[in-house]
């Protein structure tokens, strides 16, 4: 029994890790996702991220959403790596 524990505790311990090692769309992901992703982001952060995209359009780089009002440089910094801002295909 006790040869489980230590695979188990280790899978617990990078769990986190690995859910937060994938990107994060700003221009698709929904407030539940932006929420549940990223550091330092709750749900009226989320929200006010979404609706930033509402009203402005796409962002146009991971870097712009210290644009949204409550998000500063800490947020960006803490979430550099998974933040990705796709850029919408011609004629949509």
């Amino acid at each position: 029994m006790f040869r489980f524990i230590k695979p188990l505790l280790a899978a617990l311990v990078l769990l986190p890790t690995l859910a937060w090692g994938s990107q994060v769309d700003l221009n698709s992901a929904d407030a539940a996702t932006l929420a549940r992703a990223l550091k330092g982001v709750g749900p009226a952060r989320a929200e006010a991220i979404v609706a930033w995209r509402e009203a402005h359009g796409p962002f146009r780089s991971p870097e712009d959403i210290v644009l949204v009002q409550g998000i500063g440089e800490r947020v960006l910094e803490d979430n550099r790596e998974i933040l990705t801002a796709s850029q919408p295909e011609k004629g949509d």
